[in-house]
């Protein structure tokens, strides 16, 4: 018996792999999505980048040209697009600056490998390329770079103002920048400027006035006014005390209620309570305190009304209502430990400081320490602003200038800013394509031409011809000009070192290593798959 091919158990031949399409399909829907981030992102680059408004649900508005708030806000829905959203909020963690670029490279390199794709080379392919690419990158990257010493107070504050010079309050960079550099050397400790961490800079919003009046105080500052009606609001040669107890009369465990119908009860229950907060006030006063500190209470009130006229009788300074997450900034810049009951309130666990004063800022009042003995290495900005939309924006421009200069602390190395290290970038990689073979020299030179994407929008955000910029700015970099880049108030290729704009080395070397990393991971996947959650 003869057994026809169609009768033979088992599919038809082909059948198995019918669904080759899928894979290509679920890649080229990453790259699209990934690409449509970058996309909406791109003209908030570089100094005369666009800003983004952004309405919540809520009704709260917020102007930013911060590629990192942009994004955090942004309702991407897309699990590729939230990769990019991941990337921008990695480079901000990491370098804290260049979180546009960041994305808008992400963007380019998908793009080179939608082409590759295209010519049929295979996706774990142009990933190991990629993975060389980005280390010859940060190779050419360092090359170029030029070491500083933390003691060049004007190098720091270049970078500083470069980060600034693409926000909002750009044209106050000159005086916040230098804000920024004083911070930054302040909390850094000798020796360990690895662990300079910025959580050390309490940044205070203060509504009124204008960013001219921001300012560098180098103590403590408190969002609060001090609360005594009649007590003193200036006090010199301070003895600070700070108390995690309430000065108020005691509460019951549970919720219930006393009942007292007789006078002479009642009577007796002031009496007590009377006594028990003169009792802590004598406390205070045998101590030597004039100032005091008081953190939040959750059940009761931290400092009751009797307690606030004796308080202010023996001319106490009172701040009430510390909050529980600024204790710790408060012990570290005060060198001290909290006093958590009336038996640990002596004279030894108080703390010195020349001056404790209520400043007056625009409609608002806070309270000043400052000339703190054995202070921590902390420092407080008191960032002004006419309206809350200026003041979020100066806060999230100051915050990146304080990171650049973080970065600057841990790594001491700076590059030209002005698109001027992604072309030497493109032309070395290029370079280095033609004396490679096989599916790499393709690759490089993809990656080397998706660098060109930065200057290339930094020219088009800036009003001037990419093409022709771009060209003329590849022809400067391959006579031998490295430091050659955009300058965009001048609208031509000129020397960007002197035009002062640099930037710290790490901010480079991480948005290409992060960018390319990201870029690998959305290549490698081939299929999405639901969950039954």
């Amino acid at each position: 018996m003869v057994v026809k091919p169609a009768m033979r158990a088992g599919k038809p031949q082909g059948q198995a792999y019918k669904d080759k399409s899928k894979p290509a399909d679920i890649r080229q829907s990453n790259i699209n999505a990934a690409k449509a981030v970058s996309d909406a992102i791109r003209t908030s680059l570089g100094p005369r980048g666009m800003d983004k408004m952004i309405q919540a649900g809520n009704g709260e508005v917020t102007i930013t040209n911060d590629g990192a708030t942009i994004l955090k806000q942004m309702n991407v829905i897309h699990p590729a697009a939230k990769m990019l959203v991941e990337l921008s909020r990695a480079q901000d963690v990491e370098a804290g600056d260049g979180t546009t670029s960041v994305v808008v490279v992400a963007g380019a390199l998908l793009e080179a490998v939608e082409k590759l794709l295209q010519m049929g080379i295979h996706p774990t392919a142009i990933s190991d390329a990629f993975q060389k690419c980005s280390a010859k990158a940060v190779d050419i990257l360092t090359e170029m770079s030029r070491p500083i010493e933390l003691t060049d107070r004007e190098s720091l504050i270049k970078s500083a103002s470069t980060s600034l010079n693409s926000k909002v309050v750009s044209q106050h960079s000159s005086q916040l920048a230098p804000i920024a550099v004083d911070a930054v050397l302040k909390v850094t400790e000798p020796g360990h400027e690895s662990g300079c961490d910025l959580k050390n800079v309490k940044i205070i919003r203060s509504l009124g006035g204008t960013i001219d009046d921001t300012e560098l105080v180098d103590g403590l500052v408190f969002t609060q006014r001090s609360c005594g009606v009649n007590g003193p609001k200036r006090v010199e040669k301070a003895k600070i005390g700070l108390i995690q107890f309430c000065i108020s009369a005691p509460k019951t465990d549970m919720d219930h209620s006393v009942v007292v119908s007789d006078y002479a009860a009642m009577d007796r229950v002031l009496k007590e309570e009377r006594a028990y907060i003169l009792n802590i006030v004598k406390q205070i006063k045998k101590a030597g305190c004039n100032v005091l500190l008081v953190q939040k209470s959750i059940l009761r009130d931290a400092v009751s009304d009797l307690a606030l006229h004796f308080l202010d009788k023996i001319k106490v300074m009172v701040v009430k209502d510390v909050e529980r997450e600024d204790i710790e900034f408060v012990c570290k810049t005060l060198n001290c430990r909290p006093i958590a009951s009336l038996d640990h309130f002596l004279p030894e666990h108080l703390v010195n400081a020349d001056l404790v004063e209520e400043v007056s800022s625009g409609s608002s009042k806070f309270v000043k320490v400052t000339g703190i003995q054995n202070m921590g290495r902390t420092v407080s900005i008191v960032v002004r602003g006419s309206n809350k939309l200026v003041l979020e924006e100066a806060d999230r421009s100051l915050h990146d200038a304080l990171c650049v200069v973080r970065c600057l602390v841990k790594k001491r190395a700076q590059i030209a800013g002005g698109g001027a290290p992604e072309i030497e970038m493109a032309l070395q990689l290029a370079a280095h394509a033609q004396t490679l073979e096989g599916v790499d020299a393709y690759c490089f030179r993809g990656f080397a031409n998706a660098l060109e994407v930065i200057p290339s929008t930094l020219a088009e955000n800036a009003g001037l011809n990419p093409i022709a910029t771009v060209t003329e700015l590849r022809n400067r970099h391959a006579q031998g000009e490295k430091n050659a880049g955009i300058n965009v108030r001048k609208g031509a290729i000129t020397d960007i070192l002197a035009e002062n704009v640099v930037q710290p080395l790490l901010v480079s070397t991480s948005s290409i290593t992060l960018a390319s990393e990201t870029v690998r991971s959305i290549l490698k996947i081939d299929d999405i798959i639901n969950t039954m959650q």
